[in-house]
Order: C-alpha cells, then sequence, then structure tokens
C-alpha cells in the first residue's frame, strides 16, 4: 500500500470555506425572514378584511368621521415614515462600519417610533373618552384590533432596536449583526407600508 499522505490545504482555504458558510447562514437567515414578512402579510390582510366587513357597523357609537382628526394622523404618518429614512441612513453607516453613525440614526429611528406609538396611545385615549370604545361597535372593534395590532408591531420592533444595540455595544458591527440589522430594516420598512394601507383605507376614506 502506498503511504502518499494527502496534500496539505492551501493557506486560505479553511478561511474560505468558513466564508462560504457564513454567507449561506446570513443567505437564509434573511430569505427565512422574507418567509415571516410573507406570513405577517397574510395576518394583516385578514384583519384589512375584517375592518372592511365590519367597517359600516356603527350602531349607536360615534362615526369615525366625526371623530377622526386627519392633522394628527398625518403627523403620525410623517414621524413613522421618516423613522424608515433614519434606518436606511442608519444601515448605510453599518455598511461603511462607522459605529457612530449608526448608532445616531438608530437612535433617532428609536425616537421617531416612540413618538409614534405615544400619539397612538394617545389617540386611542382620546377616542375612548368620546365613546368610541373597542366595544362601542363592530366598526370601532374592527379599527382598534387593525391599529392595535400595527402597533404592537412598531413596540416589537422598537424591542429589537434596543436587542440590537446591546449587540452592537458587545461585538461591534459583525457580520451576524448585519444581518440581524437587515431582518430589522426588512421589518420595518413593512411596518411603514402597512401603515400607508391604513392610512389610506381607515382614515381617508373614513373622511370621505
Amino acid at each position: 500500500m502506498s503511504n502518499t499522505s494527502m496534500p496539505a490545504p492551501e493557506a486560505g482555504y479553511t478561511g474560505y470555506i468558513d466564508g462560504e458558510h457564513h454567507h449561506d447562514m446570513e443567505g437564509d437567515t434573511v430569505f427565512g425572514f422574507w418567509i415571516y414578512i410573507l406570513s405577517d402579510c397574510i395576518l394583516f390582510a385578514s384583519i384589512f378584511a375584517t375592518y372592511a366587513v365590519l367597517r359600516g357597523n356603527f350602531v349607536d357609537a360615534p362615526l369615525a368621521s366625526e371623530l377622526f382628526e386627519l392633522d394628527y394622523v398625518a403627523m403620525e404618518t410623517a414621524l413613522l415614515l421618516l423613522s424608515s429614512f433614519t434606518f436606511g441612513m442608519a444601515m448605510l453607516g453599518a455598511n461603511d462600519n462607522d459605529r457612530k453613525q449608526l448608532y445616531l440614526w438608530l437612535g433617532i429611528t428609536f425616537a421617531l417610533g416612540a413618538g409614534f406609538l405615544i400619539m397612538e396611545i394617545k389617540e386611542f385615549i382620546h377616542l375612548t373618552h368620546v365613546g368610541a370604545s373597542p366595544w362601542s361597535s363592530g366598526a370601532w372593534s374592527g379599527f382598534y384590533g387593525l391599529i392595535g395590532t400595527h402597533g404592537l408591531h412598531v413596540f416589537a420592533g422598537m424591542c429589537w432596536l434596543v436587542a440590537i444595540f446591546y449587540h452592537l455595544h458587545r461585538d461591534g458591527i459583525t457580520t451576524q449583526n448585519r444581518t440581524r440589522l437587515m431582518c430589522l430594516s426588512l421589518f420595518w420598512h413593512f411596518l411603514d407600508i402597512i401603515w400607508i394601507c391604513v392610512f389610506s383605507v381607515v382614515y381617508l376614506m373614513e373622511m370621505v
């Protein structure tokens, strides 16, 4: 039998394999998150459909057209849309390995998201005080269900932002943290798109 040994791997070969492995895992993570986004689309589609069915069922409750304040909701919308821009700036900072820029824009994004949620909670409190609670009618139940579900998603995104800050502080701008940022960016922009649909279908159509 021959005692010829296998040639040793060339320098850098193992690193190349590891790089390919990390690249595949990153791609799988982002692909899996796209699957989640699609499932969330189905969730919101079903809630939109429920709202559409219940929309005209106000019974003795106040009409939405009498209570909605478009200027106030437009300000909410501006905050959320602006947060999408600031998140994009944060991603540019991550791509440039600029931790200072990344922290700055993520912090602004968090503040804008918090402002949006505070305004939404104030709107809920105001509507409840004037007799438009979730139990007032089917239409208001559908309204609170749709807006509340979106608000919970925004809150989840803000909690995710806090977790991202922790990982960035601990590990820096690593490949894994870039993947986390990419997934959160997809989630945040998705919520912006959903809110545009909410603003158009719920608020604008009720005022027509």
